[in-house]
């Protein structure tokens, strides 16, 4: 009987760790989507597999496209900075181009 109760907390202990998780709660929602999905899949698991995020391993093409991406979002901040700067010094000479039109 002991062996029992040892069983049975370990399985206890383990439930409430996943509800803390949220684990259940996930489940249930991806389980509504499939059974809300007006046209089933083909593959249920892969359904399920896709909507908790785990449908596919990452691309290597992936991490070369973020790796990009970062890269140009840095080249872009600089132009913008560059741009702003231009401006600047435009707006110093614009007036002076504008007096000598009025002489």
């Amino acid at each position: 009987m002991a062996h029992y109760k040892v069983a049975n907390s370990k399985s206890e202990e383990f439930r409430r760790y996943l509800e803390k998780s949220g684990v259940p709660d996930t489940l249930t929602k991806v389980l509504v989507a499939l059974y809300e999905e007006p046209e089933k899949p083909n593959s249920a698991p892969d359904f399920l597999k896709h909507h908790l995020g785990a449908a596919t391993p990452e691309n290597p093409e992936i991490e070369s496209l973020r790796l990009e991406l970062a890269e140009v979002k840095e080249k872009y901040e600089a132009v913008v900075e560059e741009n702003k700067n231009l401006k600047t010094k435009l707006a110093q000479y614009e007036p002076l181009q504008e007096e000598k039109r009025a002489k």
